[in-house]
């Protein structure tokens, strides 16, 4: 009888065990849709923003070459000053890359990341109580 008592419990182990794998595998997969989700979403809506700030960048563009251009009695000069102006601004942020954009822009992934770790871990703990 002993045996069989130590079977069962054993068995019952087994049985919690595999229920706990496949528990936390599919709440990995969920984190990783939800994830994924969230990654997709925020892309999508950026690019959209980027898209009409892009169009709208370079009709002001084109308007502002063609008003300097007037004033200096010759449209290609306004694009010729443009230009210029866009090689100062990308040689200054070649220069400063690290500084302007590099820094900044891994601080918001880290913070972004612990940001959801913590949080992840607040959900557990209340969880847990």
């Amino acid at each position: 009888m002993e045996t069989n008592a130590t079977t069962r419990d054993d068995e019952n182990i087994f049985e919690k065990a595999e229920n706990y794998t496949r528990t936390s595998i599919e709440l990995v997969k969920l984190k990783t849709v939800s994830a994924s989700a969230d990654v997709l979403s925020t892309l999508t809506s950026k690019i959209a923003v980027g898209a009409v700030v892009a169009f709208f960048t370079l009709f002001l563009n084109i308007g502002i070459s063609l008003w300097i251009g007037k004033q200096l009695g010759e449209y290609s000069y306004g694009f010729f000053i443009l230009a210029l102006f866009y090689l100062i601004v990308a040689i200054v942020l070649n220069t400063f890359q690290h500084s302007l954009i590099k820094t900044p822009i891994g601080n918001m992934i880290i913070s972004s990341i612990l940001k959801e770790t913590k949080t992840d871990s607040n959900e557990s703990d209340k969880a847990l109580n």
